[in-house]
């Protein structure tokens, strides 16, 4: 093989790790949205090319809709420098994240609602301003 040759073949292993975000929620079949793009309902499981920082949201019919963020984190093999040396190795370097949200229920009942402000306001510090 020649040398131009080998270096087309690593080349092309470079960058070709495995990533997948595993995403589930409670309750299960919310619809969630990473970066403002739709991606499925959970349990989903989606390819991603960049760690960093995801808006994540979540919706489901009964449920407070749930605005976060999570953070993807690479793994020792996805650190700068030592991907290009993986890369090359047999077999895909396979990097799985998992996220788990939990989402609360919509409330409806007015008493109920009433309650839940006032278990807030109990959290609240006693030095914070009344508004």
């Amino acid at each position: 093989m020649t040398r131009a040759a080998l270096c087309l073949a690593f080349l092309a292993l470079v960058g070709c790790a495995d990533r997948r975000l595993h995403i589930t929620s409670d309750p299960p079949g919310a619809l969630v949205a990473l970066n403002d793009v739709e991606v499925g309902r959970t349990p989903v499981e989606v390819n991603f090319t960049s760690f960093g920082v995801y808006d994540v949201r979540l919706q489901r019919a009964g449920f407070a809709t749930l605005h976060t963020s999570a953070e993807a984190n690479p793994e020792l093999h996805d650190q700068p420098v030592l991907d290009a040396l993986v890369a090359p190795l047999p077999g895909r370097p396979r990097t799985d994240i998992y996220w788990h949200f939990v989402m609360e229920p919509l409330v409806t009942d007015p008493d109920a609602l009433i309650e839940r402000a006032r278990e807030i306001r109990a959290m609240a510090p006693a030095d914070a301003p009344a508004n």
